[in-house]
């Protein structure tokens, strides 16, 4: 990493309340689910999604969100939810969360599945609820999903992804998020396109990786040297996608934390505190989570 790359101001955003147990078959209860936002928030995590405000049918292990968000505690950290749509939106503007994580994909078989409609479709409702969240004061961060490769359509249009990152810019949204979803992602493609976005649009850019292939951590580091300053994380490694067949964990947030203060880069998180998170969680889960460095501990 540069000079430049240790004295930028990186934000860590934890998921793992959210994306991190999507995919679980029995669902983790509401008051769980904030315990281990807290507790990330105590680690120093500046951001955590706490919840996705979806239909219970479709995801059951997200069910009751406004469950979550009351047993949150006070905290200095910026709690965020998760929605597809303007409906999920409303359901979420009822809670007392001021940070709007939206998502769409980018390949029509991708979105059909995650979202029941087309990719211009969800698009569009992304846009209308980022209107919604800019009138209503909140701020806004979309996720393009599958932004380098798609489980039903495979290879993407680097071209096409970069078109749909400038048409989302173009609205009410505060920063843009390029996602990985089935962990295909290589580190040139990531650079590329991360600083594609950060210098054609001056834009708040960050990057949502899973660990499919073990190729998160490089692309991390791409990113960053790219000019990204947001960085999704999950801590323990653990998550998926019920839409991405074959979807792993995102990135482990201790992973990154490590790396990045062995870097140099000042992350502000307790990374000890994190690493003793993740080994709660996997208690609570009852079983081992992938992230390497809650396993083998830090270093000196």
């Amino acid at each position: 990493m540069t000079e430049s790359d240790r004295t930028r101001t990186i934000e860590l955003c934890d998921v793992s309340p959210r994306d991190g147990l999507q995919s679980l078959e029995v669902m983790v209860p509401p008051v769980t689910r904030a315990e281990l936002a807290g507790r990330l928030a105590d680690c120093g995590i500046p951001r955590v999604e706490v919840a996705s405000f979806v239909r219970d049918d479709l995801v059951p292990a997200m069910a009751r969100p406004e469950e979550v968000v009351r047993a949150l505690p006070q905290a200095s950290a910026v709690w965020a939810g998760l929605v597809l749509n303007e409906r999920g939106y409303e359901r979420l503007a009822e809670t007392a969360l001021d940070k709007v994580h939206c998502t769409f994909g980018v390949t029509e078989t991708f979105q059909e599945r995650n979202g029941g409609s087309t990719v211009e479709a969800g698009l569009a409702r992304t846009l209308a609820v980022a209107e919604r969240a800019r009138t209503d004061g909140r701020r806004v961060t979309v996720t393009l999903s599958c932004s380098f490769g798609c489980p039903y359509e495979g290879e993407v249009d680097p071209g096409a992804v970069a078109d749909l990152v400038a048409r989302t810019a173009g609205g009410a949204v505060d920063e843009i998020v390029l996602a990985d979803t089935i962990g295909v992602a290589t580190p040139t493609r990531v650079g590329r396109l991360v600083g594609r976005t950060v210098d054609e649009l001056v834009i708040a850019t960050g990057v949502h990786l899973h660990d499919t292939r073990g190729t998160a951590l490089a692309c991390v580091v791409a990113a960053l040297e790219a000019g990204a300053t947001v960085v999704d994380g999950s801590v323990g490694g653990v998550g998926g996608c019920p839409f991405a067949p074959g979807a792993q964990g995102n990135v482990a947030t201790e992973d990154v934390v490590y790396l990045l203060e062995r870097e140099g880069v000042e992350t502000g998180v307790d990374l000890d505190a994190l690493i003793e998170t993740a080994r709660w969680l996997g208690s609570v889960l009852g079983r081992p989570l992938p992230g390497r460095v809650q396993r083998a501990g830090a270093w000196p």
